[in-house]
Formats: C-alpha cells, structure tokens, sequence
C-alpha cells in the first residue's frame, strides 16, 4: 500500500479498513479535527440556554460537568480507535457483529446527516434574520459550499478547525465584550430566568447530548492518531477546551445582555465591514460542524453499502440540503432529547465489551450479537424512562451506566470460554490491527 502524506490533496480515506501507521496524521492535525466541531456558534446558543435556565454559577457547573462527561466518554472511545485504526462502524462491527453493526452505524450516521441539515438550516435562518435576503437561497449556497468542502476529507476538517477556532476565539470573545460593555448587568450574579428554567441534571444532558452523536463515532476522527495518547489530547481539545469555550461565551453574553448568545447576530447589526466578517464567519464556523458531520454519514454509510466516502458526500450532502431547507432547525431541541436518550447507551456498550469483556477470546465475530442489543434497550429505555418521570436528574448518566451494567452482566452470564483459551488484551496492539 503506497504511503500517503498530509500534504496529499485526496488521500485514501479508508472507510473499510483499519488506517495503516504509514497514513496516521500528526497530533496538531487530528486535534485540530476536533477542537474546531465544538467551537461554534450552536455551543454558544447552548451555554446561553443553560445559563438563563440556571443562573450563571449553575450553567457554568452544567456546563462543566457535561464536558468532564464528554472528556471521558469520547476520549476513551477516542483511544480506542487510535490503537486499532478503525472507524466508528468497523468499531461497531466487533461488537455488535458483521452485520449486527448497521443497526447502529445507519442510525448514527442518519442523525448526523439530520445535524448536517440543522446547521446548515441555521446559516440560512441566521442570514436571513439579520439581512434582507431569501433563506431558501442561502440554505442553498452554504449546503453547495459544504459538501464541496467535504471530499477533501480528513485533510479538510483539519483546514477548517485550524481556521475556524481562532476565528471564533477573536469575534466571540469581541460580541462577549461588546454585550457587557452596553449592559450594567451582575453578570456571575445573575440568578437566570425563572420562566426557562431548568434542572442542573438535565443541562448537563444538554451539553452531552450536543456531541452525543459525532461523539460516539469519533473513531472517524481518532483512527487517525498515532496513539491512544495522541487520541485523548484530540478529544480534551474539543472536551473542555472548544465546547467549554464556546458554551462560556454564549452564557456570558447571556448573563450580560440576556440574550441569546448568537455571536453572529451581535457582530452583523454593528453593520458596515463587521457585518460583512460577520457573515464570513458565520459560514466558516458553522461549516465546520457541517462538514464534520456529513463526514460522519459519508464514512458510515459507504462501509455499510461498500461505497466510497467521497460519492456517497455528494448523494448525502444533497439530501441534507432539502431537509434543511424544509426547516428542520425549528425541530432542535427535541434533536437533542432524542440523541440524549439513544446514541450513547451505544458507545457505553462498546467501551466495556472492547475493555473488559474481550479479555477473553470469544472467537470469530457472529453476523449478529444479540447481547449488546438487548443491553442498548435496557440503557435507552432506562434512560427514557427517568427523563419522562424525573426530568431533573442527568438523563444521560443514568442511560450510560445502565447500559455498561447490561453490557456486562449479559457478557458475564453468557459467555462460554473455549477450551484452553488464552486471556487476550482488549484491542490488538497498532502493528497487528494494520495487518489483520
């Protein structure tokens, strides 16, 4: 297999096969993947959301706790992926089994094109709010925009993140400013709004469920790393540092000006050459988690019909495009109650069957493992369960520790070792998985 560099244009993206050691990309360039997803305008609207919920001390808690809870969750799957090379659905495929796999790989990697069409719904709705112009036109233009962008592949997502986060770092910290110096506001005294008010458990599922999806199919991304170690700091890069971040800005200017936290909105009415960066912005940020996510699809979907990520972006990205311009962003926050209950309960599951229960080797891989699904249904109805009878506590939490427990208890009871099997480690090491 010829050796690919960075500096290659269109470089082997490897949907259906583990990333040799000779493509893996430097540190700078797999953190830069995912430091610009979180760092968006999207991350600030929600610390607003948590902030006016909860007060200023309480969204920042919200905001932090649900971070701590990324950090973990993805940086685990995160090294998980940088020591086999794999991606989310060849991931998937040891655990839920060769053909098991597409149950969840095709879910996941439809409710990521759903985000693909959310945010790019978003560019159309934030243009158009602000500035005489068709949002159908605009919607339009940034889907083209996007999804050109895209088949650049993992090459592009680091060009964007590396634009994308200074970018945001100067003109959000500028509105963040400009929002405290026309207000008089207590802004870390401020006590929120009683009428949106809202549970510190359920902020923190909030935040989770924000990444609920890309996050669990971050291996897309890490399987890139040269490292597990490589893969973690990628993961802190995102969680805390991008989404804390943005989350921070968009509760500031909520505390100071009891707004929205939409960077974009505060910049373009200063008219003039603001403005037009504005708009500038506004595309480049929010085409980051666009193209990050359509990358997603892409991946999953070409391992599950054996296409090429870069045909299957194109067919993707249009079909984004008509969802979003029918307006899918009015549907957000139920997005987010929905990706909070079932998405991670997904990646729990493969966290303990790769670390704990593959110490012992089971065999070849089935077409299908009916354990992981039985303890993905536990987990998400657990999980649904407490968000419709106790709202206040952390949804997610309850839908990850139940689904690890399922996991292991159905692992413990119905395992049947081979005669004389050895104890293996969790993963094969780098070299082997290159080789398998």
């Amino acid at each position: 297999m010829p050796k690919t560099t960075e500096h290659e244009l269109l470089t082997d993206e490897y949907e259906s096969e583990p990333v040799p050691v000779s493509a893996r990309r430097s540190l700078l360039a797999v953190a830069s993947v995912w430091a610009g997803f979180p760092m968006i305008i999207t991350s600030a609207v929600t610390g607003a959301t948590l902030v006016h919920g909860l007060g200023f001390g309480g969204g920042m808690a919200a905001i932090g706790i649900g971070n701590a809870l990324l950090l973990l969750y993805v940086g685990t799957l995160s090294a998980l992926a940088a020591k086999t090379g794999r991606n989310f659905s060849l991931q998937a495929t040891q655990t839920f089994g060769r053909s098991g796999y597409v149950v969840c790989s095709g879910l996941l990697s439809t409710l990521v094109l759903g985000w693909f069409a959310v945010q790019t719904g978003l560019v159309g709705q934030s243009v158009a709010g602000t500035f005489a112009v068709n949002k159908t036109v605009v919607v339009l233009v940034a889907g083209v925009l996007f999804t050109a962008f895209t088949p650049l592949g993992i090459r592009a997502l680091a060009i964007i993140g590396q634009i994308s986060v200074p970018l945001f770092l100067v003109l959000g910290v500028l509105a963040a400013f400009q929002a405290a110096g026309a207000n008089s506001a207590d802004i870390f005294g401020y006590r929120g709004d009683p009428s949106a008010s809202i549970a510190l458990g359920a902020g923190v599922t909030l935040v989770f469920a924000l990444f609920a999806d890309s996050g669990t199919m971050t291996a897309d991304f890490t399987r890139w790393a040269k490292s597990p170690r490589d893969g973690w700091i990628a993961t802190a890069a995102a969680f805390p540092i991008g989404n804390g971040v943005a989350m921070c800005v968009g509760g500031f200017i909520a505390a100071a000006a009891g707004g929205s936290g939409d960077v974009f909105s505060i910049l373009a009415h200063n008219g003039g050459v603001l403005a037009v960066i504005a708009i500038i912005f506004l595309f480049v940020n929010l085409g980051s988690v666009c193209t990050h996510c359509l990358y997603n699809s892409a991946v999953g979907w070409s391992s599950i019909v054996y296409g090429r990520m870069r045909v299957l972006t194109l067919c993707l990205g249009v079909v984004g495009m008509i969802v979003a311009a029918a307006g899918i962003w009015d549907y957000f926050i139920d997005w987010l109650n929905l990706l909070g209950v079932i998405v991670p309960p997904i990646g729990a599951i493969i966290i303990v069957d790769q670390l704990w229960a593959r110490r012992h080797d089971r065999g070849p891989v089935p077409a299908v493992r009916w354990q992981p699904f039985v303890a993905w249904a536990i987990g998400s109805g657990i999980a649904l369960l407490v968000d419709n009878q106790a709202p206040s506590l952390c949804t997610v939490a309850v839908g990850l520790v139940s689904a690890g427990i399922a996991c292991a208890v159905l692992e413990k009871l119905t395992f049947t070792a081979p005669p004389d099997a050895p104890v293996r480690a969790a993963q094969p090491a780098v070299s082997e998985a290159v080789t398998q």
